[in-house]
């Protein structure tokens, strides 16, 4: 598992350079007379008339006389990217059909990070005695005779007294001038700071994987436990068993919201946070930590999907929890699931790797079963606290009142619930007040002007607002195709307009509504999810952030307003994806042992999925959903693939999808469909075309996809080309 033994390239030698840029291959460099770099050096080099950061690659730079060549411009004072990272890089590149530099540029994403941290000015005794010794004096020079240096601030601080004590001193010699490193980001964890008391099947679980840990050697084991079944705490002993052996751990989390509760277990079990790594997180700190995990001094990171390309010195362990969740798919520039290149990861470095769910992806179940994973099972909550009793609302029979969305027999479930003293949550995956606004008088319909969606109302920020591209207006008072006043109506509901008619209902409760758009952020998002943990709120309505992972010790009844939202589209997960959602939403009702409810408003009571979720035979839905993925030969009994074509006018996108249609070469193992144009066909001014390739699963399908990307037409103007290896979106 150590990292491999780096190649020295003489002066004035020709070497690969890999640019954070979309280029299909590294360039060649001179290297000067005087300087040194091995493969992974993080360089400066010129590219046009700038300067860019680029990674020393594998691989001799060509048969080309240095002088011709320009030079590296300067080395930074930096560990090199290992070995096991830049084939990782190279792997991930291939697979997904992308730029090697697009790929490396998600590893120089501190570029302030590649100089060392600056020391620290501080302070250590000379040994020379002050001229008079007053309490004060006694004090400081008391916490600094343990002859380690101290910053000015610090110490006075330590000593409870001003600074101008310590300068005194300072001025008559008795302290001299020192440097201090620079602060950790996070202190180093225990691994035997406060051991959980583990249930039954809880410490089987663990010690297999304490064994996986210490045993070395790469494995993927699924811990499949049930909502509350404390599957953190498992995976919690195998980071100890890891950190214990001098490892570096990777916890990656879905959702940035998500990260405060881990981040307060994970203290309470190891006696120190782990370092963080998220888009939230100040340009400073993600310096400090991508330098810190560079250099070993960071232990764990708990981080989103972007954090599988941090350089780590010595990664020894990889978990990924929620690995269901749909946010481990980036779909931008490099598209890529982090839950599977966790599983690369892990290989590449020869080191195990867990993931976590209540409700297992049918591709992680499947490769349990047939026996690529291992598969740890907690059947039954922690302290034997009872699972939710979850029962659904045929809407039919028990339609809501006129203009509202809730069902008389939610209502009275939650009535009774917080008269009780508990909390309820209405979960609601739709942000906004409502999915459309319409004038009445002409039937005027707001969209967006540079997508094929509808503007969804914000009320609360009296907004029109773009899901897809970001535009927003204000809303108006009249309509402005036929400038009719006060005839402006909301279609459907939002999580707003939810909040409006739960107050209606209970004028005297408290009420917060979770949802990822509003104002304040993810410091607002954490401190109102600590508030519903205190039982500071009554009601709580949110969208899915409310499913992930959250501990509400005091909720027992959670009621889905529309648990038919994901069944209505032609998504081939969208059972899959429903199940998994609607799992963990009632999840967070009665997880300290209350009896709980959960109740579903749906029009198809007989569905599956509703049958799955209110008999709580997920294993029948599994295996039905299994059995329909290999009937069609979908993941992971084949391979998909989606190529995206976009361009500034629906001709171009039409005309080159359709070239490289015909550019497909004929194949008994993979069959290209369409182009058709997307569902979203127009996202930010772009027309978008798709096409899919459906594969045998041993088929090379990105191999043919190269071919019928070289020989039809090339990118030009406005046109740009996209490829998906394992879609999760078909919009």
């Amino acid at each position: 598992m150590s990292q491999d033994s780096p190649t020295l390239f003489p002066p004035s030698q020709v070497v690969p350079v890999l640019v954070p840029m979309p280029a299909e291959r590294a360039y060649s460099y001179a290297v000067p007379d005087g300087m040194s770099v091995v493969p992974g050096s993080i360089v400066r080099v010129p590219l046009g008339p700038r300067l860019v950061a680029g990674v020393v690659w594998d691989g001799d730079g060509g048969s080309v006389d240095p002088s011709k060549l320009r030079p590296i411009d300067h080395v930074f004072d930096c560990p090199p990217i290992g070995g096991q990272l830049r084939r990782f890089v190279d792997w991930v590149a291939s697979y997904t059909l992308s730029p090697p530099g697009m790929v490396a540029r998600m590893l120089l994403r501190a570029p302030a990070a590649f100089d060392p941290e600056p020391m620290i000015d501080g302070l250590v005794l000379s040994g020379t005695e002050p001229d008079r010794m007053t309490d004060a004096r006694r004090r400081v020079l008391e916490m600094a005779s343990d002859g380690l240096a101290w910053t000015r601030s610090g110490l006075a601080r330590a000593a409870g007294t001003s600074l101008t004590v310590v300068d005194g001193l300072k001025a008559q010699g008795v302290f001299e001038d020192a440097l201090i490193a620079p602060r950790p980001v996070v202190a180093a964890p225990d691994p035997d700071y406060a051991q959980a008391e583990l249930m039954p099947e809880q410490a089987e679980a663990a010690q297999h994987l304490r064994e996986k840990v210490a045993g070395g050697g790469f494995s993927t084991t699924l811990i499949d436990g049930v909502t509350g079944s404390g599957k953190t705490e498992v995976y919690f002993e195998a980071i100890a068993e890891a950190v214990r052996a001098g490892r570096q751990v990777l916890v990656l989390v879905p959702e940035i919201a998500l990260t405060a509760a881990f981040l307060e277990r994970f203290q309470d079990r190891f006696g120190a946070k782990p370092a963080e790594w998220h888009s939230d997180l100040a340009p400073r700190t993600r310096e400090r930590v991508w330098r810190q995990v560079a250099e070993g001094r960071v232990r764990v990171v708990a981080g989103a999907r972007s954090a599988l390309f941090l350089p780590f010195k010595e990664l020894g362990l990889i978990v990924v929890d929620e690995e269901h969740d749909p946010a481990y798919k980036q779909e931008d520039r490099v598209f890529y699931n982090a839950r599977d290149m966790a599983v690369v990861r892990g290989h590449i470095g020869q080191f195990p790797v867990v993931l976590a769910s209540a409700t297992p992806s049918v591709e992680s179940r499947v490769n349990a079963g047939q026996g690529r994973y291992a598969r740890e099972i907690l059947s039954g909550r922690y302290a034997e606290a009872a699972l939710p009793d979850i029962r659904a609302i045929d809407m039919r029979r028990h339609p809501p009142a006129r203009g509202g969305f809730i069902s008389p027999v939610l209502v009275s479930a939650a009535r009774a619930t917080v008269e009780r003293g508990e909390q309820a949550l209405f979960f609601l995956n739709r942000r906004g007040y409502a999915p459309l606004t319409l004038c009445r008088v002409c039937g005027h319909r707001f969209q967006c002007p540079s997508c094929s969606s509808w503007l969804v109302e914000h009320r609360f920020r009296g907004q029109l607002m773009c899901h897809h591209c970001g535009h927003s207006e204000p809303r108006p008072e009249a309509c402005p195709s036929c400038g009719t006043l006060d005839h402006l109506v909301p279609c459907g509901p939002g999580v707003e307009r939810i909040a409006e008619e739960i107050v209606s209902h209970f004028p005297d409760q408290r009420v917060i509504v979770l949802s990822s758009d509003m104002l304040g952020g993810v410091k607002r998002l954490r401190l109102e999810l600590e508030a519903i943990a205190k039982g500071e709120a009554d009601i709580v309505i949110g969208t899915q952030l409310v499913a992930k992972g959250h501990n509400f010790p005091n909720m027992t009844l959670v009621g889905v307003v529309d648990a038919d939202l994901g069944l209505a589209n032609g998504d081939p997960r969208a059972a899959e994806r429903t199940f998994q959602l609607l799992s963990q939403v009632t999840g967070r009702a009665g997880r300290t042992g209350k009896k709980s409810v959960g109740l579903l408003q749906t029009y198809q009571p007989d569905h599956p999925v509703m049958r799955a979720l209110v008999s709580g035979d997920a294993e029948a839905f599994y295996d039905r959903e299994v059995a329909e993925r290999e009937r069609g030969r979908l993941p992971p009994f084949g391979r998909l693939a989606g190529v995206i074509v976009s361009a500034a006018t629906r001709a171009e996108a039409e005309g080159h999808a359709r070239g490289l249609r015909q550019a497909a070469a004929r194949s008994n193992e993979i069959m290209v469909l369409g182009p058709a144009e997307a569902p979203l066909s127009l996202v930010a001014g772009r027309h978008r075309f798709r096409l899919l390739v459906h594969a045998e699963r041993k088929a090379d399908i990105q191999g043919y996809i190269r071919a019928m990307l070289s020989a039809g037409p090339k990118e030009r103007g406005s046109v740009r080309v996209n490829v998906d290896i394992d879609p999760q979106s078909f919009l």
